[in-house]
């Protein structure tokens, strides 16, 4: 597998939907950077403040109120400025944008002109060279949702940055992350000290954290996928008045009842209609999902990318 160059020159912006994935995902790029002389930063996208299951076990408590949110989200963040310093950056290397956590695909589509100016306020702020996000494919609704609005900010933007994606959730296979990171146990333990610091986390997941911790830190070139054009999925009909599709691209978000969303049926399955697919206006994401609460935070069928 081929290693990740950096150098002084290195610029790395990490973004994070939640605290402990700046850790997990680049907690060993974000010390090479550092001992080649380079600069990081780390975006923090949410406070991870609706985490109800660690929040109600830890304070004995059953019910959550806006405010309890609030406090267990500033305790979050705390975690992960301390986490950031067992990296080796400051804690004013972490910006934090408070959006919703467990929302991110709501606020890129009620707000995406909003998102879409702050992510890029951020990134004429820093300027960076080299970007992680989390995968597309990426299982957590935050996660997908987190990729998709890097790749739009980044639309149109000259010079690109080099965008690599790191995986979290979901059973990754490790071809498809040919970029391996190559640690010293030195690196290591500093990883591992930093996971730590999320101590939310650690008290109820503490074996599985510290397991994806300790398993190699890979990456892909975001984009390096494709896609065909066509919608990967065929619906059952019984689910089809219920279902919805986002369509995002850099002009903006649409939601649709999947009856109603502008695509026509063909042979290798459901096409757009009035979408480009060639990229010449930028990338196009879509994701179908039932809008309905469900106590299971993961996406059944998630984002993709055409």
């Amino acid at each position: 597998m081929p290693s990740l160059s950096v150098s002084a020159q290195t610029r790395l912006l990490v973004v994070a939907p939640h605290p402990d994935d700046e850790t997990l995902g680049c907690g060993l790029l974000i010390q090479q950077v550092l001992a080649a002389g380079g600069t990081v930063r780390v975006l923090l996208l949410t406070d991870g403040d609706n985490n109800p299951w660690p929040q109600r076990y830890i304070e004995r408590r059953v019910g959550i109120d806006a405010a309890g949110r609030r406090r267990w989200g500033a305790l979050r963040r705390d975690e992960a400025a301390q986490a950031v310093t067992q990296l080796g950056l400051p804690v004013s290397a972490l910006e934090s944008m408070g959006w919703p956590d467990m929302g991110l695909t709501a606020k890129l589509r009620d707000d995406t002109s909003g998102v879409m100016a702050a992510m890029r306020t951020v990134l004429r702020a820093f300027d960076p060279n080299l970007i992680c996000c989390p995968d597309l494919s990426d299982r957590h609704p935050d996660h997908g949702a987190a990729h998709v609005l890097c790749r739009l900010a980044l639309a149109g933007l000259e010079p690109l940055p080099v965008l690599l994606a790191y995986p979290v959730h979901g059973s990754a296979d490790a071809s498809a992350y040919p970029i391996l990171i190559d640690a010293t146990p030195e690196q290591l333990q500093h990883k591992l000290r930093a996971l730590a610091e999320h101590k939310t986390q650690m008290r109820l997941s503490g074996a599985r954290l510290r397991r994806l911790a300790l398993s190699p830190e890979r990456y892909m070139r975001a984009g390096s996928q494709g896609g065909s054009g066509c919608l990967p999925w065929r619906p059952p009909a019984m689910l089809q008045q219920w279902l919805r599709l986002l369509v995002a691209t850099p002009a903006g978000v649409q939601d649709f009842r999947w009856k109603d969303a502008p695509m026509s049926f063909e042979a290798d399955g459901y096409r757009l209609q009035g979408v480009s697919h060639d990229g010449e206006r930028g990338p196009v994401f879509v994701k179908l999902h039932l809008d309905w609460p469900s106590p299971w935070i993961f996406d059944h069928w998630g984002w993709r990318a055409l």
